[in-house]
């Protein structure tokens, strides 16, 4: 492997450069046309532009092997998100003689498939969580949710994809056709796939996951395991390496189950399995189940790196050249045991509101300095003067501490004192819940389940956000389009769980209507200026919307002549 096209952009980009500088790899950056400032793009050898902007660029797969071709590049490394488990994607590289970092298309395949994952875990003997085998529509989501034992509660999750879109957490049978809708529709836009499926939901659960790695001959080894389970709805927040709270006898276990999976795929390259694990019992009998595999790196690699000390992006590289785990000295006898503990925080361009949803913010870094000591490491694609990009993923950096101390306080000690020394100015962050996080006393104590951030919000938010900042979901507003003309009352309904999509809704005129919008507000009306005829067309506005979103549905509330 001589040359490799990065197929991603922002810090994974910068990540992959790095792991192939020191192996001698030259680098192609792609960027899209409103993606040409980015910091990915000065540190490779080489940098060729995409048509077309946002992400749509880097998900033109055809567009990006031609680029791949004409550079002369041996290998393309998907990074994650965008293309990453893409079977037609792997394929076509594949196709061309080029190498994909990455596992086999028929791999990526069937694990981005749910169902068919829970099906290969149920064949290999390892438990998986009450579900259907397939998807399913409205009616029969709700049939199963009428079966579920008293008190019970349901998921609904898309059949592809990750990273919590598609997904909705349903309580009460009356909520099945509206949560099922909402499902299908975000998982179409997300994914391009609108199936979905049902399982019930383990109620106060760990979110643990398995990092393994394959040569694709069938050995497979396993680098421990991450806690995940700090979330805002169902995207990761906080990863931990290794888990401070599981006991040998579950380590185990997952470990193996992980093992026994990749295995049977006879995997390549690394990959994550994922559990869920009853939060408040220890021992054999603890209840645990299979959710999902990722076939692909993942963000929070980094914790796992600090406490083995290895290179796991080096470990993709030098595993899809074609050498073996025993050649690398990574089978599992080799690998040396975790030192201490590794903290990751996710520090997004978002700021929370009292509800837990989250609202993007934008702007230029005027200040953007990293800290720095012993143990601690930041990964980012930004830099000063960068600007922010609301059509791509609002992560701006990654800060990890880490500690060879025993006591996994002494690592959140070191990744707080890190974020304390962070310093941004020109855009908001979510830094303040994360300083908060990393001071609750039963996150040091490691006492955390997947609902930790939704029932400690009031505790984690800074004294300012505790009210409610207009993160609704849907907002009525009356505008008056002119003195002699209708009334129309419009509902936005906008995605406010998802803060990474394209944003669309107001960019096209920066009129102010007459309209005074205070969003989870009642609707509010005032005088039109004494122009607004001139900004009128054939009876229509510009209505802005009250925060930033992706527009899922638009309906009249009401319509009066007078």
């Amino acid at each position: 492997m001589r040359k490799l096209l990065i197929a991603n952009r922002g810090e994974i980009a910068v990540r992959i450069m790095r792991a192939a500088a020191e192996r001698g790899i030259r680098t192609v950056a792609v960027f899209s046309e409103d993606d040409a400032d980015a910091l990915h793009v000065r540190h490779a050898d080489d940098a060729r532009a995409l048509r077309g902007t946002g992400a749509a660029a880097y998900l033109d797969g055809e567009q990006l092997v031609a680029i791949a071709t004409a550079c002369g590049c041996d290998a393309v490394h998907p990074g994650y998100g965008f293309l990453s488990e893409n079977t037609a994607f792997a394929e076509r590289v594949e196709a061309t003689g080029l190498i994909f970092v990455g596992p086999r298309a028929e791999t990526l395949a069937l694990l981005g498939d749910k169902t068919q994952a829970r099906a290969l875990a149920q064949s290999c003997g390892v438990p998986v969580l009450a579900g259907t085998p397939g998807p399913v529509n409205a009616l029969l989501a709700r049939m199963f949710f009428a079966a579920l034992p008293d008190g019970s509660a349901m998921l609904i999750k898309a059949v592809a994809g990750g990273g919590g879109r598609g997904m909705r957490l349903v309580r009460r049978i009356e909520d099945v056709a509206e949560a099922h809708a909402r499902c299908r529709s975000e998982a179409e836009h997300a994914f391009g796939n609108g199936n979905v499926y049902v399982e019930q939901l383990m109620p106060r659960a760990r979110h643990i996951e398995v990092q393994i790695v394959g040569d694709g001959s069938g050995r497979i080894t396993h680098l421990g395991e991450r806690e995940c389970s700090i979330q805002r709805r169902h995207q990761k927040l906080v990863e931990i390496a290794p888990c401070p709270s599981l006991s040998e006898d579950v380590r185990d276990r997952l470990t193996a189950d992980a093992v026994r999976l990749a295995e049977t795929l006879r995997y390549r390259n690394a990959g994550t399995f994922e559990f869920l694990v009853a939060a408040d019992g220890r021992g054999e009998e603890v209840p645990y189940a299979f959710i999902e595999a990722n076939p692909r790196l993942q963000v929070e690699h980094t914790v796992t790196e600090a406490v083995l000390g290895v290179d796991l992006v080096g470990l993709q590289l030098e595993l899809a050249a074609g050498r073996s785990l025993a050649e690398l000295h990574c089978e599992q006898a080799e690998l040396p045991a975790p030192r201490g503990f590794a903290v990751q925080v996710r520090i997004n361009t978002e700021t929370i509101g009292a509800d837990g949803a989250a609202r993007p913010s934008s702007g230029t870094l005027a200040t953007f300095e990293l800290p720095s000591g012993l143990g601690v490491r930041v990964d980012t694609g930004a830099a000063v003067g960068s600007r922010t990009n609301s059509n791509f993923d609002s992560l701006l950096a990654k800060l990890i501490g880490h500690s060879t101390s025993p006591r996994f306080a002494d690592a959140v000690a070191r990744t707080a004192r890190a974020l304390a020394e962070l310093r941004i100015e020109g855009v908001q962050t979510n830094i303040p819940l994360l300083r908060r996080l990393l001071a609750h006393a039963d996150f040091i104590a490691n006492r955390i389940d997947t609902g930790f951030v939704d029932e400690h919000l009031a505790d984690l938010l800074p004294p300012g956000g505790r009210r409610s900042v207009g993160a609704a979901i849907a907002t009525s507003s009356t505008v008056r389009t002119s003195p002699r003309s209708n009334d129309i009352g419009v509902g936005a309904a906008v995605d406010s769980t998802d803060p990474l999509a394209v944003l669309h809704y107001g960019k096209g005129a920066a009129i102010d209507a007459g309209v005074s919008v205070v969003a989870g507000a009642a609707p509010t009306e005032r005088r039109p200026p004494d122009d607004f005829d001139d900004i009128a067309l054939d009876g229509l506005c510009a209505l802005r919307a009250p925060t930033q979103g992706t527009i899922v549905s638009l309906a009249p509330a009401r319509v009066s002549w007078s």
